[in-house]
């Protein structure tokens, strides 16, 4: 058998426990990263220091207290539980040998340890899958960066495939479709697709990350048959004063109920694993807000995490990119 190909699953991260000291210090590694706040890098330890991370690692704490689960980050226990999945699919086939790990981009397990582990088994290629599937410079882009850069010290460096900005691949919508019909009942009135949002300004380094958003969007509307007037996009989890790409979740939701809307489902499509932006910020901070504007209903669909058409989507990405 030849030597075995690596997979490499990217995710941007979580605290190790939910104490406001783990907590500020993820806060403090994914905050100084300059694609995430893109100023010097004097202004940006000094915001990172001394008024962001003492201000919000509290607030945050709290936050992630609320979804941590026994076992501990829901990001981390879905991200391993897709890894062991699409592990056991991808080596069904006796003649195949698949090593497939997990790297965060900040926090564990790091990327260097996933990458050191797929050296040490002499794989002959390594497949790299970003968790993102609409490239964002913040996100695919810095994780891809710190991955070429341990590998440029391999001492034997292996063929690299990159698999990003997925956002239309058919596999991919056609498990989002999947995830999301069952939501669709008699009872149903709209579909808001929320997105991760970004700083306008890092939009010149995104290339087109709302564009691809709305094809998304676009795409899963038109898989599901709804109307136009049933469904719309958004973009949350803004931070700071400057503005971020519109239109913003929360404020869609204050539109929805001028609009009458009363039943609400609300689906993350650049999340494809659970974790703080979809369980804490989307499951209970939007679901209080509707409540207050006065609404009936707002159902989370849960992310993608190891649902098989999501397994079986990714396992059709790693064949197509493999020898």
């Amino acid at each position: 058998m030849n030597n075995p190909i690596g997979v490499l699953l990217l995710n941007l991260g979580t605290p190790d426990n939910c104490s406001v000291t783990a907590v500020a210090k993820y806060l403090n590694q994914f905050l100084s990263d300059p694609r995430v706040i893109e100023l010097p890098a004097i202004l940006r330890w000094l915001l990172v220091k001394f008024i962001i991370v003492p201000f919000r690692s509290a607030k945050s704490a709290h936050a992630y207290r609320e979804i941590w689960q026994a076992d501990g980050s829901p990001l981390l226990i879905n991200s391993e539980l897709l890894r062991t999945v699409l592990a056991e699919k991808l080596n069904s086939d006796d003649n195949k040998n698949y090593i497939v790990t997990l790297g965060m981009r900040y926090g564990k397990p790091d990327i260097n340890t996933a990458l050191r582990q797929l050296e040490k088994l002499a794989v002959e290629k390594i497949i790299v899958i970003p968790l993102f599937p609409q490239y964002s410079s913040a996100a695919t882009g810095s994780a891809l960066e710190q991955v070429l850069q341990i590998i440029a010290k391999f001492k034997v460096i292996p063929e690299i495939a990159v698999i990003t900005a997925y956002f239309q691949n058919a596999d991919f919508i056609q498990a989002l479709t999947n995830s999301i019909q069952p939501y669709i009942t008699s009872d149903f009135e709209y579909l808001l697709m929320s997105y991760h949002g970004l700083p306008e300004r890092q939009m010149l380094h995104s290339g087109c990350y709302k564009t691809q958003c709305l094809q998304t969007s676009n795409l899963v509307a038109k898989s599901l048959n709804l109307a136009e007037s049933a469904w719309g996009y958004s973009f949350q989890s803004r931070l700071g004063r400057l503005p971020w790409i519109r239109p913003y979740t929360d404020e869609v939701l204050i539109e929805l109920r001028q609009r009458g809307i009363k039943n609400l489902v609300i689906c993350c499509p650049s999340f494809v694993v659970d974790c703080l932006e979809t369980l804490e910020e989307i499951g209970m901070r939007a679901l209080q807000q509707w409540q207050v504007l006065g609404g009936q209903t707002l159902t989370l669909v849960p992310c993608l995490n190891a649902q098989p058409s999501w397994v079986n989507a990714l396992e059709a990405m790693v064949l197509k990119a493999s020898p």
